[in-house]
């Protein structure tokens, strides 16, 4: 295939992957709306995970402490397929939860990616309150505020930077593939997303909607980035 071929064959696909997107394809928008409400489900289950045990970490002196930062710090780079690797062997038949028959659903889904989002989101949140000035605990305390009410200024005070962890733990599973192909199965109008749907696409010569749904992949992940860079330069 000469130089001409390929660009016709790239400029063909792109403008059929337009037209898709254009006439709301029915394919399209389940592919859309199952990576979407997927990771939204994610992001939320990590987010009511990760920030109490950023906030226990971050205010509380206790042995390992050091230890267990470092391993935070080390779960952020974890592999998707490792992570595929070890929720499979909970959820398959053999597995601890393979009673609730969790394996190629949604679900599991949402539980691999939990354990990817988490560790960022706690890692990312604790760093900003380790950094945060100390006398804004201590001014809520002396105005008579509690423990509880105490950290709530804190989170009030560090709320962008709390933000900012979220936005980062949704980009980090946005995009995943290992996780989604090992747990969910990609079966069609299931658990197929749009990081699977490309892989299968692609692999099956559909180049127009994988070249779709790769053009909302990188919309979604830009604008992700831009909510992330105004988060930055507002509170930071």
């Amino acid at each position: 295939m000469n130089r001409f071929n390929i660009m016709s064959f790239i400029l063909n696909s792109l403008s059929e992957s337009l037209i898709l997107i254009g006439r709301l394809d029915p394919e399209f928008l389940r592919v859309v709306w199952t990576s979407l409400w997927i990771t939204g489900v994610s992001v939320i289950i990590s987010t009511l995970l990760s920030l109490p045990a950023a906030f226990i970490i971050a205010t509380k002196r206790f042995k390992g402490k050091s230890a267990l930062v470092t391993v935070l710090n080390t779960l952020m780079a974890l592999p998707t397929v490792i992570v595929g690797l070890l929720v499979y062997s909970f959820v398959c038949r053999q597995g601890l939860l393979g009673s609730f028959e969790l394996l190629y659903t949604p679900y599991a889904m949402i539980i691999g990616q939990v354990v990817l989002a988490s560790p960022i989101i706690t890692a990312l949140t604790l760093a900003a309150l380790e950094n945060a000035d100390d006398r804004i605990r201590k001014t809520a305390v002396t105005l008579g505020a509690g423990e509880f009410r105490s950290l709530l200024a804190l989170a009030s005070e560090m709320r962008g930077m709390i933000a900012a962890a979220v936005i980062a733990g949704f980009g980090r599973i946005f995009a995943e593939v290992g996780v989604s192909m090992m747990l969910g199965g990609n079966i069609r109008n299931y658990t197929r997303n749009i990081t699977t749907a490309i892989a299968f696409e692609t692999s099956r010569g559909e180049f127009s909607l994988a070249f779709a749904l790769g053009i909302i992949l990188l919309a979604i992940a830009f604008t992700v980035n831009i909510v992330l860079q105004v988060i930055k330069r507002k509170y930071v």
